[in-house]
């Protein structure tokens, strides 16, 4: 195990006191130490569940033969950080979560990491990690926030900036705008479209380092505490097996992510993320391959905000496995 290099031998018994200061018992040290990686947090609605979610993955890890280790991870809230200064540190914050990701791994030398993101630059920034340093890895998301009501109507985040625009052109007046801003964003999970953090939930899935259901289980479901457990179970089943992160994602399932990109219609921040991705992963990709992929791949689901339609949606009629089981029809797919 990677972790003996902190756990076995006379040389380690000062890191071995540092754990006993832990409250870690020597039964713990002797199994495989994994990473939780949670970006909990109370600034972020995709990650004000992220606390009870960790606690599922340990609770899998547990179950599985491991110890779960928890260490804290970063994340901006796009939506807060939007129309101010704070917009200049999105998107480097990638990197530093990215950075964040190995720091912690490689000082204490665990034997593998699930990692418990959600939200636009969390969820790239955590996989690039996973790649760069090539362990194993499984990924579990905090889920899709159910979509707010307003007027009857099922509404996401992209419908309170159209109420502002409304607002200004005396469409609707600061009552209807009222409506909009306490209703649109119902409760925990990342907004309930297409949007950044959803799509690379999905993509996720997709391109294999994540379970059926990461990207649409909705963040309010029980569903979502059982495959947090299942994701516990499933990193200690990865390291048994040695199965890192490159033998998931490699050039063979990125054109597979890619392919359901088109399918799903997601965020054009997706190909950034999915470039950066595959340049850690050392793929070579560019944007013709985008281009090509797109050519030939139908787009089959049209969520907010190209459409009336919400994650909790997708999710009723099947969610990414039921869009790769039409891709996978077509040969389009590998």
């Amino acid at each position: 195990m990677r972790s003996d290099n902190v756990k076995k031998g006379p040389e380690r018994a000062p890191n071995r006191s540092l754990f006993y200061a832990l409250g870690y018992t020597p039964e713990e040290l002797e199994r495989p130490l994994i990473g939780v990686v949670s970006a909990y947090s109370e600034i972020v609605p995709g990650h004000m569940n992220l606390d009870k979610l960790a606690d599922a993955v340990k609770a899998g890890i547990r179950m599985a033969g491991g110890t779960p280790v928890l260490v804290p991870a970063i994340g901006v809230c796009d939506g807060i950080a939007m129309g101010h200064i704070g917009m200049k540190y999105s998107l480097a914050s990638r990197e530093l979560i990215c950075d964040s990701v190995e720091t912690m791994f490689m000082a204490h030398q665990l034997d593998g990491l699930v990692l418990v993101p959600n939200c636009d630059k969390i969820v790239p920034g955590m996989v690039m990690a996973a790649v760069r340093m090539n362990i194993p890895s499984i990924v579990c998301s905090g889920g899709p926030m159910m979509s707010g009501l307003v007027g009857g109507v099922e509404t996401s985040l992209s419908k309170m900036f159209e109420a502002v625009g409304a607002r200004k052109a005396g469409i609707i007046d600061d009552e209807g705008l009222l409506e909009y801003e306490q209703n649109v964003c119902p409760g925990c999970g990342s907004c309930s479209g297409m949007y950044t953090a959803n799509s690379m939930n999905c993509l996720c899935e997709a391109i294999g380092i994540a379970l059926p259901g990461n990207g649409t289980v909705p963040a309010v479901s029980s569903r979502r505490i059982m495959l947090a457990k299942h994701a516990g179970m499933a990193i200690m089943d990865l390291v048994e097996k040695d199965v890192k992160a490159r033998d998931i994602i490699n050039e063979k399932s990125i054109k597979n992510a890619i392919a359901c990109d088109m399918a799903l219609g997601c965020s054009s921040n997706s190909v950034l993320h999915l470039l950066a991705i595959a340049h850690e992963a050392g793929v070579s990709v560019d944007l013709n391959l985008f281009n090509e992929i797109s050519q030939v791949t139908p787009n089959l689901c049209h969520l907010a905000p190209a459409g009336g339609t919400h994650m909790h949606d997708l999710d009723n009629a099947g969610g990414v496995p039921a869009v790769l089981a039409q891709l996978a029809s077509k040969g389009l797919i590998d």
